[in-house]
């Protein structure tokens, strides 16, 4: 398998009061892009900041590259927003209370602030234990990089599918080019002797005033086209390319974290695609080299995202 360094996953819970009224809606969100290490960056509200160290542990242990936003966003329902505020009604039933026993015990104490705040149903209930939020964070976390994977493995496999198919059509290129080679360079070859024989004269008759025989002249030319021949003979460059072809293919259908290692291997293939380009003695040989060049150009972008 194949992985994407891009994705997007979320998980959401919702937390209900332990007085049933009101709770909070957990959600974690998780965005991956490209990138050469693994980059966490959180962003959560300070209640759950204690989620940070396990959550890290655990992206630690699913992904290797990448740069990854985690949110963590609490939403609190109106009655759990209202956590902590004075219930008013509450209040003016207990001052009633007050004024009542006072009535009949004049000599009873009044309350004070801290009974008053500690009397049932004076403040609004705090809502979802700490506890209880935090182990919903760490699900929801869980959740979403179980998530985020199978979505990094899907669009990795379709990067996996793309890439083959430029690997098998760079083969047949290779295949269709290698044994017209001899026969290209020969061409070319003849060409320059044409060349060269009618700038010095050689077809004509020879004359007493030749100083320099044909035959003399015919072998320096003969050495002159082979050293040519040896320049632009491409031979080793498609050999290297077929290696290399090969390798790639391996490397993707093996899978894994394969990001690094294709990268290495687009630059050795454009490498030996420049270096034909360079040494082609032919229309057909050059046209290649482009359309090779193009193809690992296209590959290359999408290898930026593999892990």
């Amino acid at each position: 398998m194949i992985y994407s360094m891009t994705g997007y996953a979320s998980a959401t819970r919702e937390l209900v009061a332990a007085s049933g009224t009101g709770g909070v809606s957990v959600s974690v969100e998780l965005r991956t892009v490209n990138s050469r290490f693994l980059d966490l960056n959180f962003r959560m509200p300070e209640d759950v900041r204690v989620c940070e160290p396990t959550l890290r542990e655990m992206l630690m242990n699913k992904l290797s590259r990448g740069k990854v936003d985690i949110r963590i966003n609490l939403q609190r329902s109106e009655q759990s927003a209202n956590a902590g505020a004075i219930n008013r009604d509450a209040l003016t039933q207990l001052a009633l209370l007050e004024r009542t026993v006072l009535s009949t015990f004049p000599e009873a104490g009044r309350l004070r602030t801290g009974e008053i705040l500690r009397w049932p149903g004076v403040l609004a209930e705090s809502g979802v234990a700490p506890e209880t939020l935090r182990d919903a964070v760490l699900a929801c976390g869980k959740q979403a990089i179980t998530d985020l994977i199978d979505v990094r493995a899907r669009e990795g496999a379709q990067l996996a599918t793309m890439l083959l198919a430029n690997v098998t059509e760079m083969e047949a290129i290779v295949t269709k080019i290698t044994p017209l080679v001899p026969e290209l360079i020969a061409k070319h070859q003849q060409k320059i002797v044409e060349r060269l024989q009618e700038a010095l004269g050689i077809a004509a008759p020879d004359t007493a005033a030749t100083i320099v025989s044909r035959e003399e002249i015919n072998e320096r030319i003969r050495q002159e086209v082979t050293m040519y021949g040896i320049r632009i003979d491409i031979a080793e460059e498609l050999s290297r390319l077929t290696a290399h072809l090969n390798e790639t293919r391996h490397v993707i259908e093996k899978g894994g974290k394969v990001g690094k290692r294709l990268d290495f291997m687009m630059q050795e293939l454009n490498r030996e695609a420049n270096t034909l380009g360079s040494k082609a003695a032919a229309k057909e040989l050059a046209d290649s080299s482009m359309t090779l060049k193009l193809l690992i150009e296209q590959m290359r972008e999408q290898v930026q995202n593999l892990e």
